[in-house]
């Protein structure tokens, strides 16, 4: 037992198909900067079959806490700290479980709701120009240095940036529920066959057999990587092609410039601090006609060493991969102090 007297840590989120696993991620992360600090968490997903993987190894329940409230309020009662990372959750859900424990925690992208009393949490580049309103009974963790990233990202070698482009990494999330991965990977080889496509694929895809087919000798398919297998493809890569999500904050960590699409209205605040912060080429909205033609210049930019050089440092900066350690220690501060 932690020596503030904190024994029992909930955490709640949700993920799977059609809704990736972002929030599992940087859940995990938190799981584990507990871990580190001696107490070990329950975490409770809203979910399905995809994201048992990502589970493992934690002590875990899968089932929709939303609709069988019954159950996850008995589950909830005599936690000392309680942390919700959901876009679904309502406001009297909220409100419920701050009346439950003395430290409800929230983690937020986009300004969801009127929060009800307790630690709120955004780590987003720009958490900090939002507008969050100040009150007396929250306590506010924004900007990039509160960014969780799970624990193989929080110590990184610094990584090579090579003369020229060699290597492309491909990632859009757990589901690619815009079939991303397939147009891009076209596009890499019909426009660039002397690069290395380095395509991860995630449990929840629904057209792997497309990519697969359309694969050619210089793609290597990455199924399923856990965090170290991420981190290995990052370091591998000298650029990636991504969604606009927590994967970012990841390549920033590496060092990886990136070229981003937003595929989800959550993450134009992501692609937006991070285009501001010369970090992205901003490819667009996945339903742009012109998505793919701005991929491509994208890589165009990036081509200059020195380019990829000041980016690298420029991500590096942002996101030293401390944030999961900065919000647990913020917690159980608020904790011990109850």
């Amino acid at each position: 037992m932690d020596r503030s007297g904190i024994k029992r840590v909930v955490i709640l989120t949700e993920g799977g198909k059609n809704i990736g696993t972002g929030h599992i991620s940087r859940c995990t992360s938190l799981y584990q900067a507990f871990e580190e600090r001696g107490i070990t968490p329950e975490i409770i997903v809203n979910g399905d079959e995809t994201v048992e993987d990502l589970l493992s190894n934690k002590k875990h329940w899968i089932f929709n806490w939303l609709e069988d409230r019954r159950k996850i309020f008995c589950m909830l009662d005599r936690a000392d700290i309680i942390i919700i990372d959901s876009y679904l959750a309502d406001i009297g859900f909220y409100e419920k479980v701050s009346e439950m424990t003395d430290v409800p925690v929230y983690l937020d992208d986009t300004m969801r709701i009127n929060y009800p009393g307790g630690v709120v949490i955004n780590g987003g580049i720009c958490a900090g120009k939002m507008g969050y309103k100040r009150r007396e009974d929250i306590i506010y963790l924004l900007g990039a240095g509160y960014t969780p990233l799970r624990k193989e990202f929080w110590d990184v070698p610094e990584k090579e940036i090579r003369e020229g482009i060699e290597n492309v990494m491909v990632t859009f999330g757990g589901d690619d529920m815009r079939d991303m991965t397939s147009k891009v990977l076209r596009l890499l080889i019909e426009n660039h066959p002397e690069l290395t496509k380095n395509v991860v694929i995630g449990k929840g895809f629904q057209d792997i057999r497309e990519i697969e087919r359309i694969s050619d000798k210089k793609t290597n398919l990455i199924y399923s990587p856990d965090a170290e297998g991420m981190k290995k493809t990052m370091l591998e890569s000298d650029i990636a092609i991504c969604a606009g999500g927590q994967t970012l904050y990841e390549l920033a960590r590496v060092g990886v410039p990136a070229i981003a699409v937003a595929v989800a209205d959550n993450q134009m605040n992501n692609v937006k601090g991070w285009e501001d912060a010369g970090f992205i080429e901003y490819a667009g909205w996945w339903e742009d006609e012109v998505v793919l033609e701005e991929v491509e210049s994208g890589i165009g930019l990036l081509r200059e060493k020195k380019e990829r050089v000041k980016i690298s440092i420029i991500g590096r900066t942002f996101v030293d991969g401390m944030g999961a350690r900065r919000i647990v220690n913020a917690i159980m501060k608020t904790g011990s102090s109850c």
